[in-house]
């Protein structure tokens, strides 16, 4: 049954709703942990009590609605809700549940459930914490359909298990580490069967599944991509019987050896796509790396030459500086007599040969960061492309052992022996 529920405050329009005279029929069927024998005068407790918090939202209301054609006791309502109760951890509060009777667009008459709990606890005067309360509750549902065998809506089936058509790289990689767990496996069979009104859906469940409805020695079995055999019976939880009733005859469905291969081909060629991905990821990724070592190529080009013409003027500006220090007319005269000019020239030779140093180091500084920026740009576009690349090699290795024939093993290279001699061990 579907099963919704949410925290409120608001009790009188609370009382006041799930009292309709809308409904054919309404039942107060049980008042745990109240003082009044009303609906309006519990929730007025509840409200009375949660004044001493500061808890608005007080309640919490739960809606019960069975399939359309299940006949459902007082018994099932109260234990579905004994199990959401303690699934939610509101185990002991103060609870009421109210059942209604009410015709559907076809006339007939159906009954559906309201629970509602008091969140505030006594003991502590602290509401009860609802956390994840969505999940939990679709969990519940989703156990009482495989409980009763009622068919399950679509939209109720687990998400998590997908189609293998439209599995990503990562659930391929996370499914092949953990392998398979019975316990998913079981409920993901008894998810396709309670969704399954015949073989034909049954199978179309399995296969979205990754499995293959075939032919055991014993009755219906489902094969997947690796070879293994379930016998639907047992991993559905039920008798032979039964299955047979629901699935027919099953000497007309494949044999295990051409099930397994078809599973694998199924596998496979959600593989194949995954390999194209991520083999056009590669290329995209070494792509955009042209591109962009070429931009850093010609913006490294034109730093060099903006080097090259600021040390040149630096340079004719240093020239002059010290041209200037040679005097002329008589002064420079002079300045040859004493010794003085030769002494200018040499100093401006040292100085000269210093600056044509400072000019080196700054070019040379400048390409080894260049060739630095280079190396690590390449680093980072390898790092980027080598999942892509391990993944592309990771898929091939996949694909080949799934295409493999029945009965050889990729996963277990033959041992190379030494050839004997006829003429027994040499010597």
């Amino acid at each position: 049954m579907i099963l919704h529920g949410n925290q409120r405050g608001g009790y009188k329009d609370l009382a006041v709703h799930l009292m309709k005279p809308e409904n054919e029929r309404v039942v107060v069927h049980d008042l745990r942990g109240f003082v009044a024998d009303n609906l309006t005068g519990a929730f007025q407790e509840s409200y009375a009590i949660s004044k001493g918090t500061r808890c608005k939202q007080h309640l919490f209301s739960l809606s019960l609605s069975p399939p359309k054609n299940a006949d459902v006791s007082a018994q099932e309502f109260e234990a579905a809700i004994e199990q959401a109760e303690h699934r939610l951890g509101l185990g002991g509060q103060p609870r009421a549940i109210i059942f209604h009777d009410k015709c559907g667009v076809d006339g007939e008459l159906r009954r559906h459930a309201h629970a509602v709990w008091c969140r505030i606890d006594t003991g502590t005067m602290r509401a009860v914490h609802l956390p994840h309360t969505h999940r939990k509750l679709r969990e519940v549902s989703r156990e009482l359909y495989r409980t009763h065998g009622w068919r399950m809506p679509e939209g109720l089936r687990d998400s998590r298990l997908r189609n293998v058509r439209n599995m990503s790289l990562e659930e391929w990689q996370q499914a092949k580490r953990n392998g398979q767990n019975p316990k998913e496996v079981k409920a993901l069979f008894q998810d396709c069967w309670t969704v399954s009104d015949g073989r034909a859906a049954f199978a179309a469940a399995l296969s979205d599944k990754g499995y293959v409805l075939a032919k055991g020695k014993r009755g219906h079995v489902a094969v997947d991509h690796n070879g293994e055999v379930y016998p639907v019976s047992r991993w559905v939880g039920l008798k032979a019987k039964d299955v047979r009733a629901r699935l027919g005859n099953y000497d007309d469905l494949p044999s295990v050896d051409a099930a397994h291969q078809k599973a694998a081909a199924m596998i496979a060629q959600r593989l194949k796509e995954l390999k194209d991905q991520e083999t056009q990821a590669a290329r995209q990724t070494e792509k955009e790396a042209a591109k962009t070592h070429k931009r850093l190529l010609a913006e490294q080009a034109r730093e060099a030459a903006r080097l090259r013409q600021d040390q040149a003027k630096r340079k004719a500006f240093e020239d002059a500086q010290r041209q200037a220090r040679l005097r002329k007319g008589l002064l420079g005269v002079v300045d040859r007599l004493t010794g003085r000019r030769k002494r200018t020239l040499e100093d401006n030779r040292k100085e000269q040969a210093l600056h044509a140093l400072r000019d080196a180091r700054e070019a040379e500084s400048t390409r080894q960061h260049h060739a630095e920026t280079l190396r690590l740009h390449r680093d980072q576009i390898a790092a980027k492309a080598a999942p892509h690349r391990e993944a592309v090699k990771e898929l091939g290795q996949d694909i080949e052992r799934l295409r493999a024939p029945p009965g050889r093993s990729q996963s277990r290279p033959r041992k190379s022996c030494r050839p004997r001699s006829r003429d027994g061990p040499e010597p």
